[in-house]
Parts: C-alpha cells; structure tokens; sequence
C-alpha cells in the first residue's frame, strides 16, 4: 500500500512538473497496481509487499526485453524510452545485493539445506530467492548457486 501512496504522490509531481516520460513510467506501475489489487491474491485489498516488489521486477523486465528488441531492429529512440522507464521503475525496488553479499548469503542457504549437488539446487534457490526477496533477480541467484555447488 506504501508503494501505491507514493507512486500517486510522484506522479502528481510529474503532471505539476510536465514530464511525460516519468508520467508514462509510473503510469504502468499505477496501472499493474491497479491490476493486482484487483486480482484474487489480494483479500484485503491492499497488496502485500512482497507481491509489489515481484510486479515491479516485472515491469522492469519487459522494459529490458523491449530495450534489447529495439535495438535489434536498429529503433534507438524507442530503445532509449525502454531503458528510461526501466531506470524510472527500479527507483522504487529495495537496493540490489553486492555479487560478494549474495554468494553469502547463498553459501549460508547451501550449509542450512545441506546441498552438495546440482541435485538440491531447488531447495537452494526457493530458499535462496525467499531471503533476498527481491533484492537480486533469478538468474544471478541461479548463476552463483551453480557456481558454488561446483557446475
């Protein structure tokens, strides 16, 4: 709900301020807000946290996607939009993990579950990505646990 808050907050700013590239950004973070909260995972009507930070990861991503699609079909100003509105989305993300303090935090999940093989790499990745909890996506969790368990 704070998420929610603050995105109408800035985006208020945004119209006071004319900045229709910041306007569109937090327009779609307003719109799949919107969206979840009406959606059957949420009761009471407020999003959890957690579910916030996994539809901003989201966002993120498909602006990234887009980025990269752009730039393929030789398309820089729309690519330069893409990564704009990806910059714009991830200020509302929890500070990234350092590469050094999530391998830490990895080898700690892989000493508590035992792991020693490729074979309890779920275990270490559902373990794993519930402790980050959205401060590291899934393929830098996947890369270091593979890493460390010797792949």
């Amino acid at each position: 709900m704070r998420l929610e808050i603050l995105i109408n907050d800035d985006l208020k700013q945004a119209m006071r301020e004319k900045d229709t590239k910041k306007l569109a950004a937090l327009r779609a973070i307003k719109a799949a807000l919107l969206l979840e909260k009406t959606g059957k995972d949420v009761s009471s009507g407020e999003i959890p946290e957690t579910v916030e930070i996994k539809l901003l990861q989201k966002l993120v991503k498909q602006r990234r996607e887009s980025e990269a699609v752009y730039k393929e079909q030789n398309r820089p100003e729309l690519a330069q939009e893409e990564a704009y509105q990806a910059e714009i989305i991830e200020a509302y993300l929890p500070q990234a993990l350092s590469e050094d303090e999530l391998k830490a935090i990895i080898q700690e999940v892989i000493t508590q579950t035992g792991a020693n093989s490729i074979k309890d790499m779920g275990k270490v990745m559902g373990q794993a990505t519930a402790i980050v909890a959205g401060r590291a996506d899934n393929q830098t969790i996947a890369k270091i646990v593979k890493s460390l368990l010797g792949v």
